[in-house]
């Protein structure tokens, strides 16, 4: 990236944040995942955890790009990251009493816990959409939208996998300290940034809260690329993703304990970061459309043989090209919302999509895990995977538009 050597370290500070911030929440999704399965046994219950972050996510969503815009975004992640520390507080003080507490308040502690994760996730994208082009130009933000997907999954690589060897070795009351102590160096890493970030000038005449905030929604509504991009990835997503049932896969299918599900969990994260630092050098512009439906095809065929697997290493490999095909369907979108939104409604625009995102992922999981106790665990996964190549086939008829995507032509 070609930017002046300010604007560079505040860039890395960003992605310093970021980093951490994703690791802790990675982490913290693999021990939380393993442990309310643990206490119940009950595949319903991995689910009803992913619930628990959607509702606050997804209700609180509009009103964060509302505040976005209307704030210095750089404070409104801080509150991410505090959100996000109490949380994570809230499952250290339910380790450190686990003998002295019933199962019934474990479980309520992990629920409680994930709905504070879900309310400081609401802000988070929003926050981060409306920073990034304060820091860098507009010519280098495919390259810094590859960066910052690479930056994630390399966390997400990381985070599952510690999770799993520090639960499965120190136990979870360590896990949790971990947590914290990562929580609290993305908050410090915020407070390095020099770059004076103030709250978008807001254009035209003054309007009512909701009429803002419907602003937003028409326009992404409205928008013959970003609705059936976003539409696309939150079907697929919605349906195809398997996030939620590892622990079950780990433990019944595969038998590979709590560090296997590490390894499975950061597997997807893999794939991606080594596909991110490809797109960081290699940009993709021209026939980004076509790159897109490939990859989301791709996708739903990993998650069909992951479904068919009985083989650990085959699981991993099919859970790896998964996170190849999601990076570049996630690089692609996240261009070309960049680039096709207003510098005075980023906030909003991307709350909107920031639902769709927390539809596909926090309410995918509720419904794999509703799908598993209803049809089985391999079947809910396959239903998934063939759900995924049918929204593919739907969408490219439906969306020319989208399938000639050139992000070269993309403007606000």
């Amino acid at each position: 990236m070609n930017s002046s050597s300010s604007s560079i370290l505040d860039f890395k500070k960003l992605m310093t944040a970021r980093f951490f911030f994703t690791l802790a929440v990675q982490m913290q999704a693999v021990v939380v995942g393993w442990r309310i399965y643990e206490l119940t046994q009950d595949p319903l219950s991995l689910g009803l955890i992913g619930l628990a972050e959607a509702i606050p996510a997804l209700s609180l969503a509009l009103w964060a790009g509302y505040i976005v815009d209307h704030s210095r975004p750089i404070g409104v992640y801080r509150w991410v990251l505090e959100g996000s520390l109490i949380s994570a507080l809230i499952l250290l003080f339910s380790g450190l009493f686990q003998d002295q507490v019933s199962s019934f308040w474990q479980i309520a502690a992990l629920y409680v816990a994930s709905v504070f994760t879900g309310g400081a996730r609401a802000f988070s994208q929003p926050a981060m959409f409306a920073i990034l082009p304060r820091i860098i130009k507009r010519e280098e933000v495919s390259q810094a939208q590859a960066w910052t997907s690479t930056v994630m999954q390399v966390a997400r690589v990381a985070g599952p996998a510690l999770g799993g060897l520090v639960f499965g070795f120190l136990g979870l009351t360590t896990s949790f300290v971990l947590i914290c102590a990562l929580l609290l160096i993305a908050l410090v890493a915020t407070y390095l940034i020099r770059a004076h970030i103030e709250a978008p000038m807001m254009t035209g005449e003054v309007r009512s809260m909701r009429a803002q905030l419907a602003e937003g929604a028409r326009f992404v509504f409205g928008h013959p690329i970003l609705f059936p991009a976003l539409t696309l990835d939150m079907v697929s997503v919605l349906f195809g993703g398997v996030t939620a049932l590892l622990p079950i896969f780990a433990k019944e299918i595969l038998n590979v304990g709590p560090r296997g599900l590490g390894a499975l969990r950061a597997a997807p994260a893999v794939g991606a970061a080594i596909m991110g630092l490809y797109l960081a050098r290699v940009p993709l512009r021209h026939r980004a459309g076509s790159w897109l439906f490939t990859a989301v095809a791709g996708f739903g065929v990993c998650i069909l043989v992951f479904a068919a697997s009985k083989n650990f290493y085959l699981s991993i490999f099919a859970l790896g090209m998964s996170g190849v095909f999601d990076s570049v369907s996630m690089v692609v979108r996240s261009t070309a919302v960049q680039l096709a939104s207003p510098d005075h409604m980023r906030g909003r625009i991307s709350a909107v999509n920031s639902m769709f995102i927390g539809s596909s992922n926090e309410l995918g999981e509720f419904e794999s895990g509703l799908a598993a106790k209803l049809l089985g665990t391999v079947p809910a996964a396959y239903v998934g995977g063939a759900i995924c190549l049918l929204t593919v086939g739907v969408m490219a008829i439906l969306s020319p538009a989208l399938r000639k995507l050139d992000l070269d032509k993309v403007s606000a």
